[in-house]
């Protein structure tokens, strides 16, 4: 049985910022369980999406969400092109990799298994003669980038890190509802855990490579110099989004979009973020 300090210690990371995904910690039984500290694990109200133009006021730890020169998300346009250079590979990326899914106050989420400051164990991929390790996914709803002036549904955001720790990526897919479902997405249960219930864990082992696959292998994508989405706004992570759309059904769609809540930060203007460069 875990006791309330030690659950507090796993998930208060997870919850309090968009990219800080690592779980420490061993897995609790293969059921969903649900321990009293809903209170104390919601998302703080000192910072909201719908306010993240005064974010730098709030909190002189967050100035760098007003004066970050490659601060994220941005437009991203189709007649940038899309990139050459930069290529992700996905070599890592393994089925049955373990972990929980919950909510992060915002939206469906996921993190890995993995001991504390051991990374290498995760799922993986490559980028420029550098391995970069998954510690979780969560989505945005609407999605954080548009494309040509267009916002989908929602945005799927997968987190990496360095071996040493370090915010390294994010490879953003956008979600749009279409007519089949998303193999990616039934491997969830549904319904999804609602945003106003963060004290409930699934224990389970999922295939991360599936929601590449349905983007054509992320075989077409933007990629650019950019930030964590929400505060503190840490600069130095490189972007991909990819160029295709990942469909669900309108029944997942619908799904996740119920169990979310606004967590689109406004778009912010281009400035030294090297788009595909």
């Amino acid at each position: 049985m875990f006791s309330l300090p030690l659950l507090l210690s796993a998930f208060l990371p997870q919850v309090l910022g968009c990219a800080d995904h690592a779980n420490h910690h061993a897995p609790l039984h293969n059921k969903r369980q649900t321990f009293n500290a809903s209170a104390a694990l919601r998302i703080p109200t000192y910072w909201q999406y719908d306010e993240s133009q005064d974010w730098g006021k709030i909190n002189p730890n967050y100035s760098l969400c007003q004066t970050g020169t490659q601060q994220s998300p941005i437009a991203l346009l189709f007649n940038q092109g899309l990139s050459q250079a930069h290529r992700p590979h996905f070599n890592g990326y393994t089925a049955n990799s373990t972990g929980q899914f919950y909510n992060w106050g915002y939206g469906p989420s996921f993190t890995f298994y993995h001991d504390e400051g051991v990374y290498d164990t995760l799922p993986s991929m490559e980028m420029d003669n550098e391995t970069l390790y998954m510690t979780g996914w969560h989505v945005h709803a609407p999605a954080d980038h548009t494309v040509g002036g267009d916002r989908s549904k929602a945005e799927l955001h997968y987190v990496h890190y360095d071996a040493t720790g370090r915010e390294r990526a994010v490879v953003a897919i956008r979600l749009d509802p279409g007519q089949d479902d998303s193999r990616f997405f039934a491997q969830f249960p549904s319904p999804m855990i609602h945003f106003n219930d963060t004290s409930s864990i699934e224990n389970m082992a999922i295939d991360p490579m599936q929601a590449i696959r349905e983007v054509a292998n992320f075989s077409n994508f933007w990629t650019y110099q950019g930030s964590l989405t929400s505060p503190p706004c840490k600069e130095g992570l490189r972007w991909f989004v990819a160029r295709n759309i990942l469909f669900t059904s309108v029944r997942q769609m619908q799904d996740l979009l119920g169990a979310s809540t606004f967590s689109a930060r406004a778009e912010q203007e281009v400035w030294l973020h090297q788009v595909n460069v």
